[in-house]
């Protein structure tokens, strides 16, 4: 394993880097201030931050293959850490945003000719957003075979029936279509009942009902979550992604990449932290000496940047098993990751915020949502619990004669 940059990851990590620093840092403030303003809808300037990473060159970045930059795993993670420098504005202005990004290589994976002219060309022209809808409310969502969300076929048509919640894009005003998980046969095994439709906005019959808030925030800028009601929505069969019953497995083709891209930005958020939490107990004096010099502060500058260093070796092999044997070959290690990442940022992120005291659950430091993100991660994409009882099985059947089946 070899983690060092190559000569076009180093390029467009300075690239990258400039960007951040001549554009993205210096919009936070008046981001944060339109966000504020601006409800369910995304700040203006992002607009103009978009237009300007375009230009750059710095668009799409995620997506490997004829669609996208063509970057493997191992050359994106470094370019995703320092997005997530700036999680709220940077994936969401070089189009490398959540839900998008997952959506997109759905429909370039799994997608037909129609699909990918239809949709995947103006997502990856960044015209419109998308929406993936998998939660449900009144099921465990934890266990994917549970959701409920019928999804008949009538003629030449689905019917679509069901509710879903944390609908993840479906707030943003600019979202034109849905990717709807539903079960298609109730009486196939557990893991083929399931499958993935295309379900334009506009289809009448869908109706969101409400956004949903995560910690307090709207989260508006990546997309928003949403609680939307389909009553009798009507469908071409032609929208159904892939085939029938193969939904599952659409699900967890999509999910492993998503699952690693989160935790290569989390990287980035915890050397903000980090960096934030060090200038601030430089910064300020109790007990007649700077914060820095108390131990409890510096055993937390110390284990912060230990458990930085462990994730990203481990984020780094994660990405270079995908991309040498691919996501099933790196399964352990992506759960692995998930599992630890979310947990560990949290961790740091609580004690950047302990050091800034009261202006670390304000608004004038990005704390707050730093750790809202890192603590909602812990639930998005899979659990810890479902990720750990995995893993657990996993390492069991090593162990046992005959296997475990």
């Amino acid at each position: 394993m070899d983690f060092g940059f190559d000569a076009r990851t180093e390029e467009l990590r300075q690239r990258l880097l400039a960007f951040m620093d001549e554009c993205v840092y210096p919009a936070e403030e008046a981001f944060e201030a339109q966000a504020a303003e601006s409800g369910w809808t995304v700040p203006p300037l992002l607009e103009g931050l978009k237009a300007e990473a375009r230009e750059r060159g710095l668009w799409n970045l995620f997506l490997p293959g004829e669609h996208g930059a063509g970057l493997t795993n191992l050359q994106y993670a470094p370019l995703a850490e320092i997005m997530g420098r700036s999680p709220r504005i940077a994936p969401a202005a070089t189009n490398c945003a959540a839900p998008d990004t997952g959506n997109m290589e759905v429909l370039a994976q799994f997608g037909d000719e129609r699909q990918r002219k239809e949709w995947l060309e103006p997502l990856l022209r960044g015209e419109i957003r998308s929406a993936f809808a998998m939660t449900e409310p009144a099921v465990a969502s934890s266990d994917a075979s549970n959701i409920s969300l019928s999804i008949t076929r009538d003629g030449g048509e689905y019917v679509i029936n069901g509710r879903k919640w944390f609908a993840s894009g479906a707030m943003n005003p600019d979202c034109r279509i849905l990717i709807v998980m539903g079960k298609t046969d109730p009486e196939a095994s557990s893991h083929r009942q399931q499958s993935m439709v295309l379900v334009p906005t506009d289809t009448p019959g869908v109706h969101v009902r409400r956004g949903m808030h995560v910690f307090g925030y709207t989260d508006a800028d990546h997309g928003g979550h949403g609680e939307i009601d389909f009553t009798d929505v009507r469908v071409p069969v032609a929208n159904l992604i892939g085939e029938e019953g193969g939904g599952f497995a659409i699900a967890q083709a999509r999910l492993g990449p998503g699952r690693i891209h989160h935790c290569m930005r989390l990287i980035g958020m915890a050397e903000r932290a980090v960096e934030l939490m060090c200038a601030r107990a430089l910064a300020r004096t109790a007990f007649g000496k700077p914060i820095a010099q108390q131990g409890v502060v510096q055993d937390w500058i110390a284990e912060s940047r230990v458990k930085i260093e462990q994730l990203r070796l481990l984020v780094l092999k994660t990405a270079w098993l995908m991309d040498t044997v691919g996501n099933r070959g790196a399964h352990t290690e992506i759960q692995a990751i998930k599992i630890a990442t979310p947990r560990e940022v949290e961790w740091i992120v609580d004690k950047a915020i302990q050091v800034h005291g009261a202006g670390g659950v304000s608004q004038d430091f990005p704390l707050a949502g730093l750790w809202a993100a890192a603590r909602s991660l812990r639930l998005a994409d899979g659990p810890d619990e479902v990720h750990k009882r995995s893993l657990a099985y996993r390492e069991l059947k090593k162990h046992v004669t005959p296997p475990l089946s």
